[in-house]
Order: structure tokens, then sequence, then C-alpha cells
């Protein structure tokens, strides 16, 4: 039986870890990676497969279920279906995920299959090639739907397409990224652009909210239905009338602070509680430094207990916003790039 996980002061429980092992990308998506240049972390400072592997099994101890592996890029980490297969032996981890660009998937997901790894997450924003050349300036969109492709031969089920929505650049393709799920056998979750350290092209007047993707769905599909669901997921379900399931995330204009249960841990082993935070707790200097098993376990435990982040909420509550941390800033400290901690 798993245990009963902590709280935090809003009774939000420890349940759910991100773990980013690089923080490199082998796209750069204007949301996420807009400028030419980044500061990356040492490679002598990221958490080696046993480090992060014992980070995990102390978190596990403490009631995460759900484990999800992130970037940057996941597959740009060397041997990753090796830490993979040391992570689902794990019996506490209910849910072991991937979010994955997809340029790699192709090659790796029938091994990551064979690893152990039970679901997988592709971000793909358009079906055009030329505008996503213009939104990754990058060439490889052929490869990121090989990767959808081959994921589904490699017998992955619960497939998810994440879909981060502009407006002026990518809202007129709702319809066919839906479309596309459907023939693929994926759940199409339609993402707003967050205001979060590394969008430093970031304005509102750029987010295709919540409420205008299903009125334009609404009417190319007619009635749509939300689906009751776990309350901790960050995506609202919901139905359309040929049953087709999507998603959407709505973290900018519909924030679901007070029923997150995600933290996330850096390649190099800092621990944030939020997306938005500023701060967070080193642990790979407790594990470099010989900390015990139980100080670690405390440290997590005191940390998670004091948590009061809503970072969404109160990014909301500013009413007239701008970008959350400017580019000298992020430069000074890359931790603060949502390629560093992960999505």
């Amino acid at each position: 039986m798993s245990p009963l996980p902590p709280t935090d002061v809003f009774g939000r429980p420890l349940r759910n870890l991100r773990v980013s092992v690089t923080d490199r990308c082998n796209l750069r998506c204007n949301y996420c990676m807009p400028e030419e240049e980044y500061v990356w972390l040492p490679r002598e400072e990221l958490l080696t497969f046993e480090e992060i592997s014992a980070l995990v099994e102390i978190f596990s101890e403490l009631g995460v279920d759900k484990l999800r592996l992130t970037g940057g890029e996941p597959l740009l980490r060397r041997d990753l279906p090796l830490l993979v297969r040391m992570l689902a032996q794990n019996p506490r981890l209910k849910d072991l995920a991937l979010t994955t660009n997809g340029v790699l998937l192709a090659q790796q997901a029938h091994e990551l299959r064979q690893a152990g790894l039970h679901r997988v997450t592709v971000s793909l924003d358009t079906l055009r090639a030329d505008l996503f050349r213009a939104l990754t300036r990058r060439d490889c969109h052929a490869q990121v739907l090989a990767g959808i492709h081959a994921a589904r031969a490699a017998g992955f089920d619960g497939l998810k397409i994440d879909a981060v929505i502009m407006r002026g650049a990518n809202e007129h393709e709702l319809s066919d990224l839906v479309e596309f799920g459907k023939q693929v056998g994926a759940e199409i979750r339609f993402i707003e652009y967050m205001d979060v350290g590394g969008a430093t092209q970031w304005s509102m007047s750029k987010v295709f909210s919540r409420a205008e993707i299903l009125n334009a769905l609404g009417r190319r599909y007619g009635r749509i239905e939300p689906v009751m669901q776990d309350g901790s997921a960050p995506a609202e379900r919901f139905l359309l009338t040929d049953g087709t399931l999507f998603g959407v995330i709505a973290s900018t204009t519909t924030p679901f602070c007070r029923r997150c249960d995600r933290s996330r841990l850096t390649a190099d082993g800092l621990w944030f509680l939020c997306l938005y935070a500023l701060n967070g707790t080193d642990l790979r200097k407790l594990l470099r430094t010989g900390a015990s098993k139980d100080s670690i376990r405390a440290a997590i435990l005191s940390t998670w207990h004091a948590r009061r982040d809503r970072g969404a909420e109160e990014r909301k509550s500013l009413g007239e916003r701008s970008v959350l941390v400017g580019i000298e800033q992020l430069k000074r400290d890359p931790h603060l790039e949502m390629h560093t901690r992960g999505g």
C-alpha cells in the first residue's frame, strides 16, 4: 500500500514529480527558448542516473506515485532507456511518463517501451511544416510526425499531443489538430501561452484563452461537454459529440494552483515547488555531501509542509502583467528557464 503523501499549507499532497534530465533542447520554440544564446548547466553538475533514482526512491517513499521525465528535450540525455529501466523497478510508481518534442522519438520509442515507460506526451503545435519551422527555428517537422507514429507502433496507450496555442500563430489549427489526434489515436491538449521564466516575448495579447478555444471548437463541432476527472490533473477534459476527447490546460486565464500536486526537479538537483518559483531546494548538495536518507527525507518533508506557492493565481491577480523574468536575470540564473526545470 502506498503511503499517504504529506500535504502543504493548502492541503495539496506531494504526489506528482517531474524530473528534468537535461536543460538542453534541439528546438528553439519561440514561447520557451526565443533567444539565440543560452547559459547551460555544467555537465558535471547534472545528476547521475543513480542519483536521480535515489532521489525518486525517497520521494516515492513519501507518497509520490506519478513521475514524468522532462527536459529540455529528455531524449537528448544519453542512454535514457537505462534510467527508465532503473525507475521502472520502483514498485511505488504507478505512472512513469515522458514529455518529448518527438524529434528523436522514432529511434527510441521501442527501446523506451521495452524499458518500462508507461506513457508518452509529444509536443506538436502545428501540422504545417513551414509554420513549424517558423515556431521552432528548426526543420524537423517530419521527424516529429514519425515519432508520433513510432510511439503508437511501440504500443504506447494513452498517447497525448500537447499544442501551445498562440494568437496570430496557430489558433486557426485547432480543429485540424483534433482531427489529426483522431487519425493517430492521440488525445490533443491545448495549452495557453504562459508567462513563465524563459518566455521573454510573452504578452497577454498573444494568449488565446480557454474560452476562445472552446468557442472556436464549438462552432466547428457543436456541443462540447466537460468530463469529470481526477481533480489534480492540469488539463480540463472535454467530449465532442462523436466521442472524441480533448483537453485544455489554462494556467494563464484559469489557474488550478489550489489543486496542484506537482513539483519539479532540475537536471542538477534543484527542487522547485512551482513553475513560477524563483528559488529551489538543492537536493544534489545533500546527496553529494553525504547526507543520510533520513536527512534528505526530512528536508523534503519540511519544505513541502511549508509550501504555499500559487504562482499562476498570483500572476493572474496582477491584472496588468509582463514577462516574469528578464533576459539578464535569466543569464545570471539559468534555473529560472522553463527548459531547465521542465514544463
